[in-house]
């Protein structure tokens, strides 16, 4: 297989502190530890990709404007801190709606892989909650992790790989099965 090995990320809750749906700058805040992640995975010739449920814009709750204004300071706070993100992916669709995007279905994965050539059976995905993990395994990403910084997880019963803490714990999980 060809293509390029990511790390999925999930945003809230991995890249930043879970509140309910945050959607503005002053009350985005950064988890400890993901811009070393970002970088060593960088170094270790992954691109990362952020693919993040956004049901707070089908909700009307906020806009894909105001997604878009926090999703352009988050990548701006990467690129100061010598991060590389090669995409973010959002579904803007509620729980109830019947679209392919939404974790845990497949569709954001699926649309990195096409649009950015990404090898999915050599790439991870790095998530909080179970629903990260089953679209994850949709999509042909094995290599799963879930942190303990968002949701509560039911560990005894994760399709995950590993449990960790938190995005700083996964740097030697990824880097390691590298080699």
């Amino acid at each position: 297989m060809s293509g390029k090995k990511a790390v999925f990320l999930d945003r809230d809750g991995v890249v930043n502190v879970e509140k309910d749906y945050a959607h503005k700058i002053e009350d985005f805040e950064f988890l400890s530890g993901v811009f070393e992640a970002v970088r060593a995975f960088n170094r270790g010739g992954y691109i990362v990709v952020v693919v993040t449920n956004q049901s707070g814009i089908g909700r009307g709750y906020y806009t894909s404007a105001d997604f878009e204004k926090l999703t352009e300071y988050m990548l701006d706070r990467f690129k100061e801190e010598g991060c590389e993100i090669a995409g973010v992916y959002h579904c803007p669709h509620t729980p109830d709606s019947d679209c392919e995007c939404r974790k845990p279905n497949p569709g954001m994965l699926l649309a990195a892989q096409k649009e950015l050539d990404i090898d999915l059976s050599a790439s991870w995905m790095i998530g909080d909650k179970e629903s990260d993990i089953e679209a994850a395994l949709a999509a042909g990403v094995q290599k799963t992790v879930l942190v303990r910084s968002g949701h509560k997880i039911d560990e005894k019963n994760t399709k995950a790989t590993f449990v960790v803490n938190g995005i700083f714990d996964t740097i030697r999980i990824v880097t390691d099965f590298a080699h």
